[in-house]
C-alpha cells in the first residue's frame, strides 16, 4: 500500500516541466473566485461564486489528472470544467449543502463528509455523463476505508503550508498544485485498473521533493 510520501513523490516527479502552467492556472482561478468572494456583499458576487466554483474545481481536478497521467496540460484546460457546467455546478451545490448540514451536528461529521465526497470531481472528470449525485455516491463508496489515508496525505503537507505562511502566501501558487496532483495520484491508486507502484530502480531515478531528501540525509547521518 502506498504511503503519503509515495503520493507526494509521484506528484513531484509528474510536475516536472509543468510547475509554471499549474501555478498560472492556480493564480487565474484564485483571482476569479477571490473577486467573486469580494463582491459577494452586493449579491452578484455570491451568485457568480456559486456558479463558478464547481466548473473551476472540476477543471482544476482534470488538470491534476492530466499531470499525474503524463498528458500535456495547458492553462486553457482550467476551463474544461465548463464543458460539463451543469453537472459540475450541481456537484458543488450538493456537496456544499450536505457538508454544511452535517457540520451543524458537529465539526467532525462535516470533516468526515468532506473526505467522503473528496473524489467526486475526479470521478466526474473520468465519467462526464455521470450525474452529480452519482459521482458523490461513487466517491463515498471509493473513500470507504480510505478517508484516514487521505487525511494523512493532507497532513503530510504541513511543512510546506508553514513555509507558505512565511512567504506571505506567494508559495501557495506552487503548493496548491502540488497538493492537488498528489490527491489526483491518490485517486488514481484507488481505481481498479490503477498501475502498480514503480519498481525500485524507477523510484530511485524519480525526482524527490527537498523535504524528502532532507529527511533521507538525516536518517543516513543517524545510522553512521
Amino acid at each position: 500500500m502506498m504511503l503519503a510520501r509515495d503520493y507526494r513523490q509521484q506528484a513531484w516527479g509528474s510536475l516536472g516541466g509543468k510547475w509554471g502552467t499549474m501555478a498560472l492556472a492556480t493564480l487565474v482561478m484564485s483571482v476569479v473566485l477571490g473577486a467573486c468572494s469580494g463582491l459577494s456583499i452586493i449579491g452578484i458576487g455570491a451568485i457568480a461564486l456559486l456558479l463558478l466554483t464547481g466548473p473551476f474545481s472540476l477543471g482544476y481536478a482534470m488538470m491534476a489528472m492530466k499531470v499525474i497521467r503524463g498528458n500535456r496540460v495547458g492553462v486553457e484546460n482550467l476551463f474544461d470544467g465548463f464543458k460539463n457546467f451543469l453537472s459540475a455546478f450541481l456537484l458543488s451545490l450538493i456537496n456544499s449543502i450536505l457538508i454544511a448540514l452535517w457540520s451543524l451536528l458537529f465539526v467532525i461529521p462535516g470533516i468526515i463528509k468532506t473526505y467522503s465526497y473528496s473524489m467526486s470531481y475526479y470521478i466526474l472528470a473520468d465519467n462526464p455523463t455521470m450525474t452529480a449525485n452519482d459521482a458523490r455516491k461513487k466517491s463515498m463508496e471509493m473513500m470507504r476505508g480510505n478517508k484516514w489515508r487521505l487525511f494523512c496525505l493532507h497532513l503530510s503537507f504541513i511543512g510546506w503550508l508553514l513555509l507558505c505562511m512565511l512567504t506571505l502566501g506567494i508559495l501557495t501558487f506552487w503548493i496548491q498544485p502540488y497538493m492537488q496532483t498528489a490527491e489526483a495520484a491518490f485517486y488514481q491508486s484507488l481505481l481498479p485498473e490503477a498501475p502498480q507502484q514503480p519498481t525500485e530502480p524507477e523510484a530511485q531515478d524519480a525526482p524527490t521533493e527537498p523535504f524528502e531528501e532532507l529527511h533521507s540525509e538525516n536518517a543516513d547521518d543517524s545510522t553512521n
